[in-house]
């Protein structure tokens, strides 16, 4: 009987504790504290505000939840300069030290919310009161950005510590530290006093420069690339540009620069860069697909560093014009390019290219071989010139009549962009400027000029929503519409310009209404590019354009389009699909026209 007894009285005890152990389902009140940037912060870092939807904790892992909440909210009212600052949080009315807290928590009723109503006391805003700077190397000034009055917030006050060991480095002083500064409060000035303790170290220069886990590169070319010239001061700015030169490069997976040693007894400290190598050779296959150019498949074969100093051979095939409303039979694209960096002059590349292609278009058909040798030169970091000579050799046939013709021309472009992916643009802008000076060898007249600038813009709205605009100019000069090649006219309509429109027929027409081609093109594009999801976009967009028989700008009959597109966000860019409706037709252009391609129109 007392065994069973024992039993009994366990049992209840065990069916206690399980009760008390109930969750508590709650919901988080934040009073508003008169600071929005508080306010913010706290309910973007608050662990019972991420947590109050997920599975309702037992009470003391509430109470302990608050807990860790009420350091934080202190630490953040300390950020922003309310160094006096409190927090009180309470649980269905009772304060976290309240004696009665667990006891209420563990008698509530099952699945009855309570509220978490967590209340800030500023106090006063601090201020920056004096700051000063001890170990500074003698004769060197290193004022502070910070001055006297500024709120005393701390990410300033932090971010000032590296901007000061970044100098340091910049200037030779490749050891020097600045460590956190010690702060100060004065309660009655409500002034925080802030102490910067630099410890420089000695002043050294560049050593030598050496690369390890490479497999064949030439280390004295990746020398002269990276720009570091043995001898002169330490930077650290200067070697960060230096990997970035030559991660640019293309050849390396990941670049890093090894720890420092201790300088040698002439002042030097040699700089390491520890390599990882990308694969040597990479396959790619590409397709697309529009209603008026029809299916496009292509494939590529690259070798990043041909002779071991990063030269790259592309070799590609693509195959074209398969299936469209706009193509008369299938065609063909081939083509080599060489590349080799540092040609004549650091970042200066030479490009050299030989490609053979065949299409048959509404407009013409049209074989061609071209040649191609052209210099690729950075003039600044957003701005790029392109100078080439190039020989072209083609045979065309427009309305019945076959014409062969050999041009050499000297196409030469300015690009500035400040874009930094081009698949799948962010924000930014970017200009381009191109001049192409034709003279006809055999087969053309009057040697001609053709000149084109465009131009692209990004707006961002939001996290979510973008305005991207995109137009174009070009012209014709020095030769009448029928002195110059079929192929080297101006056309409009399809994915480059007026999408909806059949590739090419907007312009002038010959009387059995195919294109002719004009000296003069300007088009215009608007999209606004509205994320869903994470991985899911929306694209409605608006294009306009027209082509003059003349080389006058604005001439000729402007033709609009309108459309939806739909995108689906990839790690490499967007997968664009777009369906685009012409709303003033051209012969020969249907009712809709839909482009499949990977990244955004522009």
């Amino acid at each position: 009987m007392r065994e069973r007894a024992a039993w009994l009285c366990a049992a209840l005890a065990l069916a206690g504790a399980a009760h008390a152990a109930d969750p508590v389902a709650y919901r988080v009140e934040f009073v508003k504290s008169g600071d929005p940037a508080l306010d913010s912060a706290a309910a973007q870092a608050s662990t019972l505000a991420a947590l109050a939807q997920a599975l309702p904790p037992a009470p003391v892992a509430l109470i302990r939840r608050a807990q860790s909440d009420t350091a934080l909210f202190t630490t953040i009212l300390h950020s922003l300069a309310y160094d006096q600052g409190t927090v009180s949080i309470t649980l269905d009315g009772h304060p976290l030290t309240s004696p009665s807290l667990l006891p209420t928590l563990d008698a509530l009723p099952p699945k009855q919310p309570i509220t978490v109503k967590v209340t800030f006391q500023k106090g006063p805003a601090y201020r920056l009161g004096a700051i000063t700077l001890t170990g500074a190397p003698p004769g060197l000034a290193l004022p502070p950005r910070l001055r006297p009055g500024q709120p005393a917030t701390a990410a300033p006050i932090l971010a000032e510590a590296a901007r000061l060991q970044a100098t340091l480095r910049d200037q030779g002083y490749g050891f020097a530290t600045v460590p956190t500064p010690r702060a100060i409060a004065d309660p009655i000035t409500h002034t925080l006093a802030i102490t910067y303790q630099i410890t420089p170290g000695p002043r050294v220069s560049l050593g030598s420069i050496t690369f390890t886990g490479l497999t064949r590169t030439n280390q004295a070319f990746l020398r002269r690339h990276s720009g570091l010239t043995p001898g002169t001061p330490y930077s650290a700015a200067e070697i960060e540009a230096a990997r970035a030169r030559l991660l640019a490069l293309g050849i390396f997976a990941s670049l890093t620069t090894a720890p420092l040693p201790p300088p040698d007894a002439t002042g030097r400290v040699p700089v390491t860069f520890q390599a990882d190598m990308r694969k040597r050779h990479s396959v790619t296959l590409s397709a697309d697909y529009a209603t008026d150019t029809g299916l496009g498949l292509g494939t590529s074969w690259l070798d990043r560093n041909l002779l071991g100093r990063a030269e790259t051979l592309t070799l590609s095939a693509n195959a074209t014009g398969l299936g469209g409303t706009g193509t008369k039979a299938p065609g063909y694209d081939l083509k080599a390019d060489f590349q080799k960096p540092d040609f004549l002059s650091q970042n200066q590349s030479l490009d050299l290219s030989i490609e053979g292609l065949r299409s048959a278009l509404t407009a013409y058909d049209r074989t061609a071989l071209l040649t191609t040798a052209g210099l690729i030169r950075p003039l600044s970091p957003n701005l790029t010139l392109h100078i080439a000579g190039q020989f072209t050799s083609e045979r065309v046939h427009q309305e019945g009549v076959t014409r062969s013709y050999v041009l050499a021309q000297l196409p030469a472009s300015l690009l500035f962009s400040t874009v930094q992916n081009p698949l799948e643009p962010t924000g930014g802008w970017q200009a381009g400027l191109a001049l192409t000076p034709t003279k006809p060898l055999i087969g053309g007249h009057a040697p001609f000029l053709i000149a084109s600038a465009n131009g692209s813009a990004y707006l961002r709205l939001s996290r979510a929503t973008l305005i991207a605009v995109h137009a174009q100019l070009a012209g014709i000069y020095g030769a009448s519409l029928f002195q110059v090649p079929p192929d080297e006219r101006l056309y409009a309509g399809g994915s480059g310009t007026v999408r909806g429109f059949t590739y090419q027929t907007i312009g002038p027409l010959f009387p059995d209404d195919k294109p002719k081609g004009g000296l003069s093109l300007d088009a215009f594009s608007l999209e606004l590019r509205q994320h869903l999801t994470p991985h899911i976009g929306l694209v409605p967009f608006i294009d306009a354009g027209q082509v003059g028989a003349g080389n006058a700008p604005f001439t000729g009959q402007l033709h609009v389009s309108a459309g939806l597109g739909l995108r689906y966000y990839t790690a490499i860019g967007p997968i664009r699909l777009d369906l685009a409706f012409p709303l003033n037709r051209t012969a020969g252009s249907g009712a809709f026209a839909l482009y499949a391609g990977l990244g955004e129109a522009f």
